[in-house]
């Protein structure tokens, strides 16, 4: 069922736009991450104007295809249940972010990968959706901005990127605006990968040298499957990255019921909370994320702590 399509894109509203792209984008393949990267635009759209006409008319128009994809995707839970939701979308991002670790640390530069970067930032601010970012998220949004920025303006004048976090300062996007890119947010018609444009805004200028980015090596298997397609890039085929499986915490098996321990509502909440983030870890083969959490789940059940 398609979408209704938009009205053309108010001016007030461009700070938008780059979202809603990518939510026509992952359309087909990622619906529930398209559900809220139109959701998160229509939440910060009503912030910024939405008592002007030309702004009405727009934002109802996009709550109209908002209420259209749950009407069609009803009986998904990460629809219906923000927790599935957020642990959904927050895996999605985290593949994106790594699958462009990856590339970066094998000195793979190209479009698909800066895409990749700059769509996992958008996808982490798609998160607010849920509640604050944590600090962790937070930190991917800024490194993986200022990855986009630095890789694109290196191979713009024709200069070697520098593999993984390095001190540099001052890289922001320089690009002429490809305005074909976001004319298909005024149509409603998905446009090509290679049309996508990069957010000039708010690239952060702070130095990257003692940033924490987990390797690359860690990413999920399969994390090249949602690459951005037709960007004319010809690359070596990336194989799946083997995973660090953590071992099982040996106090887990010892470890007595929590017979005079009364868990609370929010232990409840938690627990379930580190159960769904495991079960959307495992839609990504991600193991290594999914025993983690499992281990804390059973952990707070068993002992009433985290």
């Amino acid at each position: 069922m398609a979408a209704p399509a938009l009205p053309p894109l108010p001016p007030q509203l461009k700070s938008i736009q780059h979202h809603l792209r990518t939510a026509q984008e992952l359309d087909k393949r990622e619906p529930v991450v398209a559900y809220y990267c139109r959701l998160y635009a229509m939440q910060t759209g009503m912030k910024i104007d939405s008592k002007t006409p030309e702004c009405r008319k727009f934002l109802s128009k996009l709550m109209d295809q908002l209420e259209a994809m749950k009407k069609q995707f009803g009986d998904n839970e990460a629809i219906t249940q923000e927790i599935v939701g957020s642990a959904h979308v927050e895996n999605y991002a985290l593949k994106m972010f790594l699958y462009a670790d990856n590339e970066d640390r094998a000195g793979q530069f190209h479009k698909n990968m800066i895409k990749s970067f700059y769509t996992a930032s958008l996808l982490i601010d798609v998160l607010t959706v849920f509640g604050e970012l944590s600090e962790e998220n937070a930190q991917h949004r800024k490194y993986a901005r200022w990855k986009a920025a630095y890789i694109h303006n290196c191979l713009k004048n024709g200069e070697t990127p520098q593999p993984g976090p390095i001190g540099m300062e001052g890289e922001s996007f320089d690009a002429e605006r490809e305005e074909a890119g976001s004319s298909s947010v005024h149509s409603g018609t998905a446009p090509s990968s290679s049309s996508s444009t990069y957010e000039a805004n708010n690239i952060p200028t702070s130095n990257y040298t003692g940033i924490h980015i987990p390797p690359g090596a860690h990413a999920p298997a399969n994390t090249p499957a949602e690459v951005p397609h037709n960007t004319g890039v010809t690359s070596n085929t990336i194989q799946p990255a083997p995973q660090n499986i953590p071992l099982v915490d040996p106090s887990l098996y010892s470890a007595q019921s929590a017979g005079e321990v009364r868990l609370t509502p929010e232990d409840f909440a938690r627990a379930q909370k580190y159960c769904k983030y495991a079960g959307s870890a495992l839609q990504y083969e991600d193991v290594s994320t999914a025993v983690q959490n499992l281990q804390k789940a059973l952990k707070l059940l068993i002992t009433g702590r985290e």
